[in-house]
């Protein structure tokens, strides 16, 4: 699949931990490049420039599925892999008119008490003065409530779906325990929705249920399939955003203090933490349906190309400066979410989740640090998310702190507490 004196780089381990210096190496050779994901397996097109990401997002001449592919939708893969993130048209748009009336800014927007209290609760958890885990106490918790609430998942299974999650978008998850934890999942899904054809209640896999057996067109399996898009999709994003959010405002002290002085940029902030922190590494694979060419690479039919989301929120070309944390910028642009028929249906949640949560942990804590050297800090090994495995941080209320202020004698120098991040 390479092209005279183009060689095929096989990306190791490294990728991981900083798939942006990568990018930004590659970016500089071509804007697509043949490379060997971490993992091993076939060569792939990595799309790294953005122009050349945007674009190839939009073509219709790559498909989510390869020349000829047809699962069986009774075995594994069949069950997980036909929804409407790995669909073409016309079935794409069956699939995705089936939720989007859930995802409505609107309807949305009516969460937003429900996630405020969730939130509420979350950090109510957290002791007054304490050392934590941010992703495992709070990150991950909250949006993996609101999706199992809205979708009528038992929040009790979350530490399963957890489990299951990080093995389905692994790259070095071995077979055995793939397929393990593939096979409990489908076995999970299958059980509950069978719970929700006897008991059907005010919630989206019920209605889902109910348009499968009033014959709108879902096939058992795309019903299975779409639970488990729903359920991962709908916190993978918003967890690595809220961690990767608040760990690149930790790095960056001056941008968290200007956000911590001027609410006001809570909007603007979600969208640049979303473009420099693009939890989505990679979108899902695509392949060429004919011969076509990207950034001046010829791909055959039937090569898989696989679009670098971070890459492009990282270009020069279209963002001035873009390793650097600016909470002011205009992040109009960016690609976090996607682009195209499969740009991500759950954004409005995304985006309204983490601005409720980056603005709960200011208003709660006058104090935010990092509890271990930055170094030590490790990221999941999946190129299709980019994840903290944690988050250690210590905590300060600000009641405590205010607490401590009002101890100190009259002649310190209030600017001490003021000036404290």
């Amino acid at each position: 699949m390479t092209e005279a004196n183009t060689a095929v780089e096989e990306l190791g381990a490294e990728y991981f931990q900083d798939p942006y210096a990568v990018h930004e190496r590659l970016r500089a050779q071509r804007p697509v490049s043949p490379v060997i994901l971490p993992g091993g397996g076939a060569p792939v097109w990595l799309v790294t420039g953005y122009a050349e990401v945007r674009a190839a997002l939009a073509d219709p001449r790559l498909s989510k599925s390869p020349p000829g592919w047809d699962p069986d939708p009774d075995s594994i893969f069949g069950a997980l892999d036909v929804h409407m993130l790995n669909s073409d048209p016309p079935d794409h748009g069956r699939l995705r008119r089936l939720v989007s009336k859930a995802f409505t800014a609107r309807r949305v927007a009516e969460l937003r008490p429900r996630i405020t209290a969730i939130t509420t609760a979350l950090l109510d958890e957290i002791s007054a003065e304490a050392e934590v885990d941010l992703l495992a106490s709070f990150a991950f918790p909250l949006p993996i409530t609101v999706i199992c609430e809205l979708l009528g998942i038992p929040v009790a299974d979350r530490d399963d779906f957890r489990a299951w999650s990080a093995s389905i978008v692994s790259n070095t998850v071995t077979p055995d325990v793939f397929m393990e934890h593939a096979t409990s999942m489908v076995g999970y899904f299958r059980a509950l929705l069978a719970v929700k054809r006897r008991e059907p209640a005010d919630d989206l896999l019920s209605a889902l249920v109910m348009a499968r057996d009033e014959g709108d067109g879902l096939r058992e399996a795309e019903l299975i399939s779409m639970v488990f898009l729903l359920l991962v999709a709908g916190h993978e994003t918003t967890v690595n955003l809220i961690a990767g959010g608040v760990l690149a405002l930790l790095l960056n002290p001056a941008e968290l203090g200007r956000l911590r002085a001027d609410p006001s940029l809570r909007g603007a902030a979600v969208e640049e933490l979303l473009r420099y922190t693009s939890p989505v590494n990679h979108a899902t694979y695509r392949f060429a349906t004919e011969p076509i060419e990207i950034g001046g690479a010829l791909i055959g039919r039937g090569e898989p190309v696989v679009v670098a989301l971070s890459s492009a929120n990282r270009d020069p070309g279209r963002f001035a400066d873009p390793d650097r944390l600016d909470l002011g910028r205009d992040s109009s642009g960016q690609l976090a979410f996607g682009y195209g028929i499969h740009y991500c249906l759950g954004a409005p949640l995304a985006r309204l989740e983490a601005g409720i949560a980056f603005g709960a942990l200011l208003e709660r804590f006058g104090s935010m640090t990092l509890a271990v050297p930055f170094g030590s800090l490790r990221w999941r090994p999946s190129t299709l998310i980019h994840g903290l495995e944690s988050l250690p941080v210590r905590l300060v209320p600000l009641s405590v702190q205010c607490h401590e202020y009002q101890d100190q004698d009259d002649d310190e120098d209030p600017e001490g507490f003021r000036g404290v991040l």
